[in-house]
């Protein structure tokens, strides 16, 4: 099976923090997409790939638990871990301070898989998906 676990690092930019220099609220989100991305990327299952195989896999819930503010400039490293993928994708973040390594938020979020033929949701995630891990049904 690979890995199920990838990382990035964000720089804190201007424009995602509000008059007191604090991420709004709502950045984290975009973060933890960000990472998701690259995790997917890494198992050559992006975007591309899912449209490809036929279909879509959207946002059903999201988590987000606020541990430390984020602050402008600020270096985090930003960790995507799936931790299920049977019946649906969740997948677990952590952001850290990159200096102390402390963490800041965690949280998760929940897709599955639609039919984008019949609009359907799927109850088992699609073949396709286990191929890329490397795991059989």
């Amino acid at each position: 099976m690979v890995d199920l676990t990838a990382e990035i690092t964000i720089k804190i930019p201007f424009q995602d923090v509000d008059v007191m220099g604090i991420v709004w609220h709502g950045n984290y989100l975009r973060y933890f997409e960000e990472a998701r991305a690259e995790l997917m990327d890494k198992i050559d299952f992006s975007y591309f790939e899912m449209k490809a195989s036929g279909y879509a896999w959207p946002v059903v819930e999201a988590q987000v638990k606020y541990v430390k503010p984020l602050l402008l400039q600020q270096v985090v490293l930003v960790r995507a871990k799936l931790v299920e993928y049977e019946c649906r994708l969740k997948i677990a973040y952590e952001l850290f301070d990159a200096e102390s390594g402390e963490r800041t938020t965690k949280g998760q979020t929940t897709q599955v898989a639609v039919d984008m033929q019949s609009n359907e949701m799927c109850f088992a995630s699609p073949q396709v998906l286990l191929d890329k891990l490397g795991v059989s049904s």
